[in-house]
């Protein structure tokens, strides 16, 4: 009886935290897009991203580079 005492709040505490976060994930717009992510894999990108400094295409212009 005395377990009860004690797991009785922090069962009601555990729940009012999850509902708490549950309500700010919704006030945050973490919900408002389900549908957009899915799709978007779908599409192409119409440029390609850019290269970040110089990257050599192969093994050979990395070793002509190294010297």
């Amino acid at each position: 009886m005395n377990a009860l005492l004690l797991l009785i709040p922090i069962a009601l505490g555990l729940g009012i935290l999850g509902l708490l976060a549950f309500l700010w994930s919704i006030k945050s717009g973490q919900f408002d897009d389900l549908e957009g992510a899915a799709e978007r894999i779908l599409y192409d990108d119409d440029a390609p991203l850019p290269s970040e400094g110089h990257a050599p295409q192969n093994a050979e212009n990395a070793a002509k580079e190294d010297i």
